[in-house]
């Protein structure tokens, strides 16, 4: 499916991406909303912490909601999704990564961009244990990666399934993190620097002998964290090894179900190889939507529901 018009058009302050970005992530406010917390044992002896929030009027249907690098559950982004698409009669399930709930997973290993293995877990737990006829994945920067490259792997997909929307999705991981390392995105690479080192730093105590402080000195930049932790705790060489890997641009051609990606044009985050112009081109079930306002993860909207919140339930109402 070739690129998709956009209408969004958004008011004056938030055209400019840098702003769109900071106020969805800092400051937007979701009120009146509660969640469920559910944990669930992985088979390798981890776990993962499931946010649920339920619709008043139920239809069998659930979204399964991925947060982006350093996120949560709580998070308005999320919070903001599952309100919304709790309106509009689904459940939703907020997938906390681990280590990302509150509390240190049990394993030297955490997340990253490509663990389709724990969202698989997920979709199996559901399927298992809860009764829902439809499901549906919304993934938000590394999140909607994650979803992206779950459905292109070759895996047999639950009929289940029935649709996925991605939003700001870093489809090539380095094209990605070359731009979040230049002078322009300083602020956002050192905070997720930050907060990276304090979670890596609570491992030390329980894995002396993969992690040490010296090792956390060396990490000066998210590349180095990608090549002394993640890399490491993950089986990847090094971190290109990891972003070649796991970079959901290689698998977008065998996604066989109802896809959209939205990436706003004025996303510092990316660089031109994170726009898949090429491949939704070629493929019928991926749609490509890239307005050029919305900045990474904001596409601000009236009455507190974003414009990426309206475009997934859309999108997903008419996949069924």
């Amino acid at each position: 499916m070739p690129k998709i018009p956009s209408d969004y058009n958004p008011p004056f302050l938030f055209k400019n991406g840098h702003f769109s970005t900071i106020y969805n992530g800092l400051w937007r406010k979701i009120h009146d909303f509660e969640q469920k917390r559910e944990r669930i044992d992985l088979q390798d002896d981890d776990f993962l912490d499931l946010d649920w929030s339920f619709s008043k009027t139920p239809k069998k249907k659930v979204v399964i909601l991925l947060h982006g690098l350093e996120g949560h559950g709580q998070r308005p982004y999320i919070t903001g999704a599952a309100k919304a698409f709790n309106a509009s009669g689904y459940d939703a399930c907020a997938v906390n990564f681990r280590g990302c709930s509150g509390e240190t997973n049990r394993l030297f290993r955490s997340y990253h961009s490509g663990a389709t293995e724990d969202l698989d877990a997920v979709i199996k737990h559901l399927l298992a244990n809860k009764e829902y006829d439809k499901i549906y994945l919304k993934g938000f920067s590394l999140g909607g990666n994650m979803a992206m490259k779950y459905l292109g792997e070759g895996r047999e997909i639950s009929k289940a399934l029935k649709g996925v929307v991605g939003i700001s999705v870093p489809c090539d991981l380095h094209s990605s993190l070359k731009e979040l390392l230049k002078l322009k995105n300083a602020p956002y690479s050192q905070r997720f620097r930050k907060h990276l080192l304090e979670k890596l730093k609570l491992k030390l105590p329980l894995f002396p002998n993969q992690i040490s402080m010296a090792d956390i000195k060396n990490i000066k930049t998210l590349k180095d964290f990608d090549d002394i932790y993640t890399s490491r705790a993950h089986g990847f060489k090094n971190a290109l090894d990891y972003y070649k890997k796991c970079s959901c641009l290689q698998f977008l051609p065998n996604i066989k179900i109802p896809s959209l990606i939205i990436n706003a044009q004025n996303d510092s985050f990316f660089g031109p190889e994170c726009y898949p112009y090429k491949e939704a081109g070629e493929n019928p079930n991926l749609f490509l939507e890239t307005p050029k306002h919305g900045g990474h993860v904001g596409f601000y909207g009236k009455g507190n529901v974003t414009y990426s919140e309206k475009r997934a339930i859309n999108f997903f109402n008419e996949a069924d």
